[in-house]
């Protein structure tokens, strides 16, 4: 394994940072096209269900493909579609082709994750939980800018229509990326011929990655619940102002930020499992803050300690993974960054459908039962020390 190198970290984390920008605007976006196009919350459901399986759970189809091959033209490629697909859905009148383009949208999404982990590991040097970490923020922080961005766009320029403005960073991203694009390639290809003299998947491998996402999904299935519900809380249901849920949502994010540099230091020293654990553990007691807390001050003060506590074990379940399939990179980053948490996301249709048969406050206390089955299920997660 190469040595820690800081720079292209953090060049693949500001891709990581533009992809996610977009799937996490399109949460926040979602009520003004329901009010465009006069959807239920059922149908407003459908496109973020669209958009969870293209963008996570085709993630592993994406991962098998990467780990075959040597050049990681998925990068640019990812970020490109991302961008393209979402920045288009506002000009479109149509319902079927707002699903069209997120559909592409969420393809460049798929696109991008499991080769970003895969090349990302290859700069991590020893300290793999906390190196991916660098790269992991990336995506944080384009989850919480993204509302907020999408937001102030559509408000100061005075309408959804120049949405559009929103592929800038993807341009400037892929400027970069083609710049460095010979150091990819050297490294790329020396993992691919190194292959063979990687450790064989261990007896259990299959068990203990099926609980690793089992755990993975009881956790995205909350935060895209909470990213989705939050502003049709505070809109619709509050009639408050769409800025302040839009910083909301942001503010929750921001916090998974601070939980993800936090968190895998920790797993490095306390161990991945224990991590994961105490991370779920939390979130199910401060969960029910939501409904109780009084004043601005506090409620932006609960979303960040709940974002941050629940998304600090994001690429502690990514390493378990890695380690659970140590020839298949790409393939372990897609089960758990695609396909686990886009099981989750899924979910927000069924909370749709609770939310149209008996309000939004009802579907939104609905997501506290989760993180305490993810609780549960990471009780059984077998420790790394005994498959490394």
């Amino acid at each position: 394994m190469s040595s820690f190198n800081l720079r292209m970290l953090l060049l693949l984390s500001l891709g990581h940072l533009v992809t996610d920008i977009y799937q996490g605007a399109l949460p926040t976006v979602l009520p003004f096209i329901k009010e465009k196009l006069g959807l239920s919350y059922t149908t407003a459901g459908v496109i973020m269900m669209t958009s969870s399986i293209t963008s996570s759970v085709v993630q592993p189809l994406f991962g098998m493909i990467s780990d075959r091959k040597r050049k990681a033209f998925f990068l640019p490629l990812g970020v490109l579609c991302a961008a393209a697909g979402f920045s288009l859905i506002a000009v479109s009148e149509h319902y079927f082709v707002v699903l069209a383009l997120v559909l592409i949208s969420g393809l460049g999404i798929a696109a991008y994750h499991p080769e970003g982990y895969k090349t990302a590991r290859l700069f991590t040097g020893k300290n793999v939980a906390t190196g991916l970490s660098v790269f992991t923020v990336g995506g944080n922080f384009g989850f919480a800018l993204g509302p907020t961005l999408a937001i102030l766009v559509i408000t100061l320029f005075g309408g959804i229509e120049y949405l559009p403005l929103m592929a800038l960073p993807a341009l400037i991203f892929v400027a970069l990326i083609l710049a460095s694009w010979k150091s990819l390639a050297r490294h790329t290809s020396a993992h691919a011929a190194g292959r063979k003299e990687q450790a064989a998947t261990r007896p259990g491998a299959v068990s203990g990655l099926a609980l690793v996402i089992a755990s993975v999904i009881a956790r995205s299935w909350t935060q895209f619940g909470l990213i989705t519900y939050i502003p049709f809380y505070y809109i619709d249901h509050m009639k408050g102002d769409p800025l302040y849920a839009g910083t909301l949502v942001s503010t929750f994010l921001l916090g998974g930020v601070v939980g993800t540099l936090s968190g895998a230091p920790l797993a490095d020293r306390w161990g991945h499992k224990n991590v994961l654990v105490l991370s779920l553990g939390l979130t199910s007691l401060i969960f029910p803050l939501i409904f109780f807390t009084e004043g601005m001050y506090a409620i932006f003060f609960v979303f960040a300690l709940l974002g941050m506590v629940l998304i600090s074990s994001f690429t502690i379940t990514i390493v378990m993974a890695q380690r659970f399939l140590p020839n298949n990179l790409g393939m372990a980053s897609g089960l758990t960054v695609g396909f686990a948490i886009g099981m989750g996301g899924v979910g927000v249709t069924i909370l749709g459908i609770i939310a149209d048969a008996y309000g939004v406050p009802v579907a939104l206390k609905c997501i506290g039962i989760l993180p305490v089955a993810g609780f549960l299920i990471s009780l059984f997660v077998r420790n790394q020390s005994e498959t490394n």
